[in-house]
């Protein structure tokens, strides 16, 4: 398997609340280590670093060592996936809340 290539689907990464929660502390800083990951979650760092495996593996996250410590920050492009699936239903929505916008407007009419 390619480097380049996940090898898990970026949908089931996000799945889980306390990945998306390790995201957004992700986006907010630059890079963040693996003691500070932990401190934000009443979990272990065994866990946290489970959960960071899997967002790892859709390549959200990318590591560094430094030292004898490990450094995380987000690689934000595999949301666009996300981003373009919810762009074509958000078009689906905004033609159905144009049609049903018209219609109370034809009915308004015909009172």
């Amino acid at each position: 398997m390619s480097e380049n290539t996940p090898l898990r689907d970026v949908f089931d990464a996000i799945a889980d609340p306390t990945r998306r929660r390790l995201i957004r502390l992700l986006a907010e800083a630059e890079e963040i280590p693996l003691h500070e990951l932990t401190a934000q979650f009443q979990m272990g760092r065994t866990a946290v670093s489970k959960h960071l495996t899997i967002l790892k593996e859709a390549g959200l996250v990318l590591d560094r060592k430094v030292g004898r410590e490990t450094r995380f920050r987000l690689n934000a492009s595999p949301l666009r996936e996300i981003q373009d699936w919810l762009g074509f239903y958000s078009k689906f929505w905004s033609a159905n809340m144009l049609r049903l916008n018209q219609l109370l407007l034809e009915e308004e009419e015909e009172e």
